[in-house]
């Protein structure tokens, strides 16, 4: 009786320890199911952030460039190729972060591209103010150039200017001037004999009788001398073939033109002019004589 009654207890226990392990295996399961979970919700957070992360630095980045950028200054064709190459790469890299959910590998790879993406960038920057400061240099030099040329301009302008009057002075220096000077009237005989006159009808022609001052630096040539004669109403004597010449910045008309040697030796020299206008009339005649462009002197002579 004792036996048949202890074989149902037996049975009983090992229900019961086969009732522990099952609950055993189920809170197992439970908490691994919970552990796995917590880790996968946690790796859907930290990938989560991380895009958020990458996208901020891609902002960042590109609000670098961006900054860079708006000093206007002119970019080499290699630095605008860079320039390009690394907007683009911010755009391919946005577009990789948009999709949403990334693998491991491709989050990986993202970090990586932004790493390198941020080297580049802050190479870039540097490159660029490195071009602004050499631009900023040569606009520098390019100004202290033009001012350096004005003021050479301005040096050579003035130069220019004292070489034209001191070549005026030189030239005027260099003019032949009267020493003495003194008119005859002259009436001719039949015999071709010419006899100084003082009366005005008799008269056919006046000798101009002259010495060159002594000038040391005058060309030692041939010279045009130019002879204006007025009569004694004021006005210019003239003959038909008459021409102009320049004298003290202005064109005159002459009366007579002929041309002497000077060898700055004191020589005398004589002009003979034929009074074309016959007969002289009575009253004091003026005579001007020009050459290398200015006046030489002047004299006259009066007839009764």
């Amino acid at each position: 009786m004792e036996n048949q009654s202890g074989q149902p207890s037996k049975k009983n226990s090992n229900v019961i320890y086969f009732l522990i392990v099952v609950v055993l295996a189920l809170l197992g399961t439970d908490v691994y199911l919970y552990l796995q979970k917590n880790k996968s919700d946690t790796k859907i957070v930290y990938q989560h952030d991380e895009q958020t992360r990458l996208q901020t630095e891609l902002d960042s980045l590109e609000s670098q460039i961006e900054q860079v950028n708006a000093g206007k200054a002119k970019l080499s064709a290699a630095m605008q190729a860079k320039n390009d190459s690394l907007t683009a790469k911010i755009k391919v890299l946005r577009s990789q972060l948009a999709k949403g959910k990334l693998t491991k590998a491709e989050l990986v790879k993202a970090q990586e591209d932004v790493k390198q993406l941020r080297y580049f960038v802050t190479k870039y920057t540097a490159d660029l103010e490195e071009l602004k400061k050499q631009n900023q240099s040569l606009t520098t030099e390019r100004d202290t150039l033009k001012t350096n040329l004005a003021t050479v301009a301005k040096k050579a302008d003035t130069l220019a200017k004292q070489n034209e009057d001191l070549g005026a002075k030189v030239k005027v220096a260099q003019a032949l001037k009267l020493a003495t000077a003194n008119v005859v009237a002259y009436k001719i005989k039949g015999s071709g004999k010419e006899v100084d006159v003082t009366r005005a009808n008799p008269a056919k022609k006046i000798k101009i009788n002259f010495t060159v001052a002594s000038n040391s630096i005058a060309e030692k040539s041939m010279h045009d001398v130019y002879v204006r004669i007025i009569d004694p109403t004021g006005n210019l004597i003239t003959a038909v073939d008459g021409g102009t010449f320049n004298a003290d910045n202005q064109d005159l008309q002459y009366t007579y033109k002929t041309s002497i040697d000077f060898k700055d030796d004191g020589s005398q020299y004589t002009i003979d002019w034929v009074n074309p206008n016959l007969p002289f009339q009575k009253g004091t005649y003026t005579v001007l004589l020009y050459a290398d462009g200015g006046t030489m002197g002047k004299t006259g002579f009066t007839l009764k």
